[in-house]
């Protein structure tokens, strides 16, 4: 008997759709060059990325456990161990959690961070790093990590207020830099308009700081709402 080998592929190359839509993570053209451009040109912002969430996130002491939604491929899960976090990973892309299996090596799923598989309460705290962008729903997402997260929600983002915003939106023009075709930037401000709405009658206090400032400027790190990216903390009072 001649067997034929079936057609399709465990991981799939051709782009796919997420939420109704075409995303740039369900195309292995551009996740398979991911962790690369974190080493190129992007290295320096990111040095200045975890500097300010470590600063937001230390500060609660509660923070044992984490757990980072958009994980990706675990760029920033596994810097959180050094800093003294326990962190899992959670990501919607298989092509993203298939090169974080070989670099990661702590616990991962792949869900959807608007369906979050998990229990109340089950981390300390919940994290979307670069990631929040994307969702179509951010109230119920911001909820559901309030659920899951006991003390705390982190988000570390691409700021409204920047004039790369602007720069890649007419790169997006002439059919450039796929990255963020469906993304929606948010400023410290229009995030935490959102977050009073998810979060009406719970009790919390929120604090944030912006980096991505030109090398040339004074400092690199502001409470000013200007700058490429901004991190962001709400700390959970009523649990």
């Amino acid at each position: 008997m001649e067997i034929k080998k079936a057609g399709g592929e465990l991981i799939p190359q051709q782009q796919q759709n997420w939420q109704n839509r075409p995303e740039w993570f369900f195309n292995r053209k551009h996740t398979d060059t991911y962790e690369l451009w974190y080493e190129g040109r992007y290295k320096r912002a990111e040095i200045w990325q975890k500097k300010v969430m470590e600063q937001l996130v230390s500060k609660d002491k509660r923070i044992q456990t984490l757990l980072e939604f958009g994980c990706g491929t675990t760029r920033f899960t596994r810097w959180w161990k050094e800093i003294g976090i326990e962190a899992s990973g959670g990501d919607i892309s298989p092509l993203m959690l298939s090169q974080a299996i070989h670099l990661f090596e702590g616990d991962l799923v792949m869900a959807d961070s608007h369906h979050m598989p998990f229990k109340d309460n089950t981390f300390d705290a919940l994290a979307f790093i670069t990631t929040f962008e994307y969702y179509q729903d951010p109230v119920r997402v911001i909820r559901e990590a309030a659920r899951v997260a006991r003390y705390g929600i982190a988000m570390g983002m691409m700021n409204r207020n920047s004039p790369k915003v602007l720069r890649r939106r007419v790169q997006q023009l002439f059919g450039k830099n796929p990255f963020y075709v469906t993304a929606t930037f948010y400023t410290p401000e229009k995030l935490i308009a959102l977050i009073e709405e998810a979060l009406k009658g719970r009790s919390y206090t929120i604090e944030w700081s912006c980096t991505g400032l030109p090398k040339w400027f004074p400092v690199q790190q502001w409470r000013i709402p200007y700058g490429d990216f901004f991190g962001l903390y709400i700390q959970l009072h009523d649990e």
